[in-house]
């Protein structure tokens, strides 16, 4: 059934209305940036039907960590929101890990402008991180968990069914092309699953948005970016060098991303040769009689 449908889509979401979001406000008004606007507003709409994440009534905690994707993330569910095409209270969070010089003011004060209902919570897992990985090693996995585990116990003294992040298109290729290659799975970020515990969604709503739209659109509206210098200060990430391939590929045959992207919603089980997934032994063939 389709949560959203078309008509409500066409007035509402696609046009322009007497009355915008803050975080629209100011934006540019070219037609260039309308229909970004306009693609991202409807491949996020597209995921979240796609993919079910609609529980009405429900409460979403929203991972916003300063970054080009949060920001286009949080626009894009405050856009749907706005048009009452997102039936869900939205709360905003932000984890200050205590890095030197983050700029713990900016994120608030913003928030605050835009009028977005949210916490800030500082917890110190920087010092953590720095204490447990030597500086040869990569921090991003401990980080990684430290964090979320941060943002479950948030949301749920919140009452929150789910944690909402920002990851898009590009980081579920990247995540599916490491997995392919050094973990010998074919596994990536899925845009819905269940926490370990049973308790929380986790969603992915840009996962039909390209890295290069956030970019585009948080540039465009001139949102203050606050940079990772953490685990970005490190040489050599498997991440970053799957990446640069990702890059020559799609320079050397644009829409490659997209190609792939596709493949990944587009499974055959009895091509591959998981025989968990498939029953290779029990295939049978057909016997004529002559």
């Amino acid at each position: 059934m389709t949560l959203f449908p078309k008509s409500m889509i066409t007035n509402m979401t696609m046009t322009e209305a007497s009355e915008i979001h803050p975080l629209f406000e100011g934006a540019p008004t070219s037609t260039s940036f309308k229909k970004l606007r306009k693609r991202i507003i409807r491949q996020t709409r597209e995921a979240v039907e796609q993919y079910g994440m609609i529980e009405r009534g429900a409460k979403w905690l929203v991972c916003v960590s300063g970054g080009k994707d949060s920001y286009t993330l949080l626009a894009a569910l405050a856009e749907l929101q706005w048009r009452g095409l997102l039936p869900v209270e939205i709360l905003a969070c932000n984890l200050d890990q205590g890095q030197p010089g983050f700029p713990s003011t900016v994120l608030p004060e913003f928030l605050e402008r835009m009028k977005i209902p949210h916490r800030i919570e500082y917890k110190d897992t920087y010092s953590v991180v720095i204490d447990k990985i030597p500086d040869t090693k990569t921090f991003c996995s401990l980080c990684s968990r430290l964090r979320r585990g941060n943002l479950y116990r948030v949301a749920r003294e919140e009452g929150c069914s789910a944690i909402v992040l920002g990851h898009h298109r590009d980081d579920i290729l990247e995540t599916f092309m490491m997995s392919f290659i050094h973990g010998g799975k074919l596994a990536t970020m899925p845009p819905k699953l269940v926490n370990d515990e049973g308790d929380l969604f986790v969603y992915r709503p840009l996962a039909h948005v390209a890295e290069e739209d956030c970019a585009k659109f948080a540039a465009a509206m001139n949102y203050p970016v606050i940079p990772c210098n953490l685990c970005g200060s490190q040489d050599g990430l498997q991440r970053q060098q799957v990446k640069q391939m990702l890059n020559e590929w799609e320079k050397n045959s644009p829409g490659r991303r997209q190609v792939m992207f596709k493949a990944l919603t587009n499974a055959n089980p009895s091509h591959l040769l998981d025989f968990s997934l498939f029953d290779f032994a029990g295939l049978q063939r057909r016997t004529f009689k002559p």
